[in-house]
C-alpha cells in the first residue's frame, strides 16, 4: 500500500485522506484500490459510525482522475474497466452503512466531485470550487457524476455543469443545494464538529435504515451503463487526444469536433 488513500479512526470517527497533494489529489488506479480496500474493512466495522473525507493541504479536496492514467486507455478499456471499476467502487462508498460526510478542503472537481457527491452530506470551505469539467479536454463525467449530480441539483443545472463543463464558487454551490454548508477555513473544523453532534443525537439505526431507505429512489442504474457507453466514445475522437495535450501543454484546447 502506498497510502495514497489514509485511514484513520478515532473513536466512532473514521477520516480517509487522499493524500497526493503535489498532484492535487488527482485519482489513479492505485488509489482506487487503496479506496475499494477501505470502504471493505469499514462495510463490517460496527464501531464506526460516521466517515468523513478530507484531502491532504489546502489547495484541493480532488481535482478528479488523473489524466495520465486516463490516456493510457483505449475505447474498450474505458468501457470495460476504468469506468465500471468506478462505479463500483464510489457505490460501495455510496452503500456504505456509516453516514458519510465529504469536508471539501479546496477544489472538488471531475471524479473528485463525484466521490463528494457519493456522500451523504457535503460542506467545504467558502473558497472551494466545484464542476464537473470534462468536456473542456474532450470527455465526460464517468463515475456516476451525471445520475448523483441530476439527483442533487435537477436536470437542468446539472446540464450546465456537465455540458458547459463550468466551475462554480462554494457560494453558489450552496445555493443550489450542491453543498449542505461553507465555512471560512479557520472554521471548517468547528462546522464539521457542530454537523456531527446534530447527527449523533439521533438512532443510530433509525439513521442507517433511512439511508438505506432513500438509495432506492438514486438515479443511477442507467447512468451508470451510459456513461460507460459514453466514455468509450470520446476516447475514440481527436478532441480528446487534443483535449489531454493542451491540458499537459497548458495552452487552450483547438477543438474540431471530430
Amino acid at each position: 500500500m502506498s497510502n495514497l488513500a489514509q485511514l484513520t479512526i478515532s473513536k466512532n470517527i473514521a477520516t480517509v485522506t487522499l493524500n497526493r497533494p503535489e498532484k492535487r489529489n488527482s485519482i489513479t488506479p492505485e488509489m482506487m484500490t487503496e479506496l475499494d480496500s477501505i470502504f471493505g474493512s469499514l462495510e463490517t466495522n460496527d464501531d464506526v459510525r460516521f466517515v468523513i473525507f478530507t484531502g491532504v493541504g489546502d489547495k484541493a479536496f480532488s481535482t478528479g482522475a488523473d489524466l495520465a492514467s486516463f490516456a493510457s486507455h483505449d475505447r474498450d478499456s474505458v468501457r470495460r474497466n476504468w469506468i465500471p471499476s468506478g462505479h463500483r467502487i464510489y457505490k460501495r462508498l455510496a452503500q456504505l452503512p456509516q453516514i458519510t460526510i465529504a469536508l471539501i478542503n479546496g477544489d472538488a472537481l471531475g471524479g473528485g466531485l463525484e466521490l463528494a457527491l457519493a456522500c451523504d452530506f457535503k460542506i467545504a470551505v467558502d473558497t472551494a470550487r466545484l464542476g464537473l469539467p470534462e468536456v473542456g479536454i474532450g470527455t465526460l463525467p464517468g463515475w456516476g457524476g451525471t445520475g448523483r449530480l441530476v439527483d442533487v441539483v435537477g436536470v437542468s443545472r446539472a446540464k450546465y455543469l456537465v455540458l458547459s463543463g463550468q466551475i462554480i464558487d462554494a457560494q453558489t454551490a450552496v445555493e443550489w443545494g450542491l453543498l449542505h454548508h461553507i465555512y471560512p477555513i479557520a472554521e471548517v473544523e468547528a462546522g464539521l464538529t457542530t454537523l456531527l453532534a446534530q447527527l449523533e443525537k439521533v438512532s443510530p439505526v433509525a439513521q442507517q435504515i433511512g439511508k438505506q431507505l432513500m438509495s432506492a429512489f438514486e438515479n443511477k442504474t442507467n447512468a451508470e451503463i451510459l456513461e460507460a457507453i459514453g466514455g468509450a466514445l470520446t476516447v475514440t475522437t481527436e478532441d480528446l487526444a487534443e483535449g489531454i495535450k493542451s491540458f499537459s501543454e497548458k495552452r487552450p484546447p483547438k477543438f474540431k469536433g471530430k
